[in-house]
């Protein structure tokens, strides 16, 4: 166990969890160094845990600190100098159509559809593909932090995503985006295209896209996103091509 001693936040600990199956790389073990107590971990807490490689999910925040690895690496895109590729750019224009609406962080069984939908065909038996409306609110709509939760709409009026996404003092953090598995276009792509707007509309230099692991190509997209920085060694980095 250790603390967090700064005169600008609650004194914080931490915690190692039991060791559990890797949800990323098969065959492996992995545990969680795990913030608590968890209603503690108000806003500014947040921001600074952010800065220093954590992840929140729902009430848990948390950092993989696995025994024997360390392939979990923190992301985050430099907003204010992104430069979208040519495919980034069509993907924009593709779905300039859709309408972005932030709503009030509470249950919509409208979302859950979408969102159960979105499991079962992007990642069955990942694990949150039969959750039921307890376990969906826990990981989605519990927040002690300044949470927002974003649909967007196509022009018929369809709901197509469902992105939530936490606002910090110096950036955006995608906590986790849903969407409608069979609509064309590379709506995960063009998601984060919109939270880096949204990321210089609000003058914020930063947005965390959470873990990258150079072994699991459902995580390859976000590199794909640069200049993009990784944490390593307890300090932010540029990334190179190639030289991981």
């Amino acid at each position: 166990m250790s603390e967090i001693h700064d005169p600008n936040l609650h004194i914080l600990h931490y915690y190692l969890t039991a060791s559990y199956p890797c949800s990323y790389l098969e065959g492996r073990v992995a545990r969680s160094r795990v913030v608590a107590p968890g209603h503690l971990v108000n806003a500014k807490a947040y921001a600074t845990l952010l800065r220093s490689g954590f992840r929140r999910s729902g009430l848990f925040t948390y950092k993989p600190q696995c025994d024997n690895c360390q392939a979990c690496i923190s992301v985050r895109i430099n907003t204010a100098v992104f430069k979208p590729s040519s495919t980034q750019k069509r993907v924009f224009k593709r779905h300039r159509d859709l309408s972005a609406r932030k709503v009030p962080m509470q249950w919509s069984s409208e979302h859950f559809l979408l969102y159960c939908r979105y499991q079962h065909q992007r990642h069955p038996d990942g694990g949150m593909d039969d959750q039921g409306r307890e376990q969906y609110e826990q990981f989605l709509l519990a927040s002690h932090v300044n949470t927002e939760l974003v649909e967007f709409r196509s022009s018929d009026g369809v709901l197509r995503i469902v992105s939530i996404i936490d606002i910090s003092d110096d950036g955006l953090s995608s906590v986790y985006t849903f969407y409608d598995p069979d609509y064309p276009g590379s709506l995960g792509t063009y998601c984060i295209l919109w939270q880096i707007e949204q990321c210089r509309r609000l003058g914020l230099p930063w947005l965390y896209l959470g873990y990258w692991i150079r072994e699991s190509p459902k995580m390859s997209y976000k590199t794909q996103f640069r200049p993009i920085q990784q944490y390593i060694n307890q300090q932010w980095i540029d990334y190179i091509l190639g030289q991981e």
